[in-house]
C-alpha cells in the first residue's frame, strides 16, 4: 500500500512537471520535487497505462470542481461525494491523497460578528423550538436571523429563513437598513413561494425586528407558531449560525465588494443558485436542498 502510494505521488509529479515545463527549466522542476531528470523522460515517453489515465482525469475534474465559483470550499468528504454524483468511482482516502498532492485546499474560516438589537420593549416569544434541528418534513419549522456583509459602500444587511428539514432557503431579503421591513419582506417572498399549512413554526432570535407589531401580526394572519432563542444563547438558532458562518466563509469573506450593488448580485447568485440547488450537505446525506426535497416529495 505504501509502495502504490509512493508511486502514485511520483507520477503525479511528473504530470505537475510535464504541464509547466514550458514555464520553468525541467531540470530545476525536477530538482524542487524531489525526482530525476531521466525518471521523468522515461515517464514522458512510455505509454500512460490506464491507471495513469485515470489519475489524470480525476484531477483533471478535481480541478475543474475546484475551480467552480464557491467550491474552492470543498474538503475531501464534499469532493468525494462530487466525484461519486458526477459518475467517478473513486474512494475518499484517494481524492485527500490527489488534492493534497495537487495542492487543492479548502477555504480557510473566518469569525464574523453577529447583530442582534434585544434592548427593546416588545413582548417576546417562549422558546418552543428548544433546538429540535431535526424535523421530518418541509415547512415544519423556518429559522431566521440577520446578518451584515461588509461594502465599501458600507453595510449590507442581509435577513435568511430556513427550512429546517432540507436547510434550503426559503425567504430572504436585502437592505442598507436593519428594519422591521427587512425581516417582513424576507417572510412574505417565503410565504409566497411555499404556502405552508398551520402547523408551521418560526423561530428567530430576540431581536426588534422580529418582535415588532408588525411582524408579529403577519404570523398571527398566517397562524404561525412564533418561537425566540433564550437570552445570549447563540445556540438555540445553531442552524441559523452555521448557514451564515458557510455565506461568510465561502463567500464574503473571498470578496472585496465595492458597492452594496455589487454584493445584493453575489449573494443571490450564492443563494439562489448554489447553496439552495448546488452545494452538498453532509446532515443531508451530501445532497443539495433541493435534491433532498425533490426526494420527500417522490416518496411522499
Amino acid at each position: 500500500m505504501l509502495q502504490c502510494s509512493f508511486r502514485q505521488r511520483k507520477e503525479l509529479r511528473f504530470q505537475w512537471i510535464e504541464e509547466h515545463r514550458e514555464l520553468w527549466n525541467v531540470n530545476v522542476l525536477c530538482e524542487v520535487l524531489d525526482v530525476s531528470r531521466g525518471g521523468f523522460y522515461v515517464w514522458r515517453d512510455r505509454p500512460k497505462s490506464d491507471r495513469s489515465r485515470r489519475q489524470r482525469e480525476l484531477t483533471d475534474q478535481m480541478r475543474a470542481i475546484h475551480a467552480e465559483r464557491h467550491k474552492d470550499s470543498y474538503g475531501s468528504p464534499r469532493m468525494h461525494q462530487e466525484l461519486i454524483a458526477r459518475g467517478y468511482e473513486v474512494c475518499e482516502n484517494t481524492v485527500a491523497q490527489l488534492m493534497k498532492d495537487q495542492d487543492l485546499k479548502s477555504s480557510t474560516k473566518k469569525k464574523f460578528r453577529h447583530t442582534t438589537d434585544s434592548n427593546h420593549r416588545h413582548p417576546v416569544a417562549e422558546n418552543v423550538l428548544n433546538q429540535q434541528f431535526q424535523q421530518e418534513k418541509p415547512d415544519q419549522v423556518w429559522v431566521s436571523d440577520i446578518t451584515f456583509i461588509p461594502t465599501r459602500e458600507g453595510w449590507l444587511y442581509l435577513v435568511c429563513i430556513l427550512d429546517l428539514y432540507s436547510r434550503k432557503v426559503v425567504g430572504w431579503s436585502m437592505s442598507d437598513r436593519m428594519t422591521k421591513d427587512l425581516v417582513l419582506s424576507a417572510m412574505k417572498m417565503a410565504l409566497l413561494r411555499r404556502r405552508p399549512g398551520a402547523e408551521l413554526m418560526h423561530h428567530s432570535d430576540r431581536g426588534s425586528q422580529y418582535c415588532s407589531q408588525a411582524f408579529q401580526r403577519l404570523l398571527r394572519e398566517e397562524q404561525i407558531t412564533c418561537s425566540m432563542s433564550r437570552k445570549g444563547n447563540c445556540y438555540d438558532n445553531a442552524v441559523m449560525e452555521s448557514f451564515f458562518a458557510t455565506l461568510k466563509k465561502e463567500l464574503v469573506h473571498q470578496a472585496d465588494y465595492q458597492t452594496r450593488a455589487e454584493a445584493r448580485r453575489s449573494i443571490f447568485e450564492y443563494v439562489e443558485l448554489f447553496y439552495n440547488q448546488v452545494r452538498l450537505h453532509s446532515s443531508l446525506g451530501y445532497l443539495s436542498p433541493a435534491e433532498y426535497e425533490r426526494q420527500y416529495e417522490q416518496a411522499v
